[in-house]
């Protein structure tokens, strides 16, 4: 069986929060782009994590449901570098215990890939997405 190929993306230097995604190609509008690769932890342990990651301005823990999280610090790839943004041009969908980042409409070729964190407020990092954004992660 042939895999669907996956669209061509790069991390690179952000202007919202230090390294971004970026693509190389135009993406469709709900194009799988890349799984959110990490450690599969329980939610308790990534209450740990987190705390320690968010002291250096980062997120890298993503909760699969209640009781799991994939921790992409440990084992993770590029999707880690997406940046969180209020209007973003990407969505995360769950299936199973894997996280896909899919594209929320078509993504010119260069354009930067973003996705809304969905913290819940919870965490201290100020949004960037756009100058003058007044929202919280």
């Amino acid at each position: 069986m042939n895999r669907p190929t996956l669209p061509r993306i790069v991390r690179r230097r952000s202007g919202v929060h230090g390294w971004g995604v970026f693509a190389l190609q135009a993406i469709p509008k709900n194009t799988r782009i890349i799984h959110y690769a990490g450690e599969k932890i329980r939610t308790r342990e990534s209450r740990v994590r987190e705390a320690r990651y968010l002291e250096r301005g980062h997120i890298w823990c993503f909760t699969i449901n209640h009781l799991w999280v994939r921790d992409a610090a440990v084992g993770g790839n590029i999707a880690r570098f997406i940046n969180h943004a209020c209007r973003p041009n990407c969505y995360s969908e769950v299936i199973g215990d894997t996280i896909w980042i899919r594209a929320g409409r078509t993504i010119a070729p260069g354009e930067e890939l973003t996705y809304n964190y969905y913290t819940g407020g919870t965490a201290e990092i100020p949004c960037q997405c756009v100058p003058g954004c007044r929202n919280q992660l």
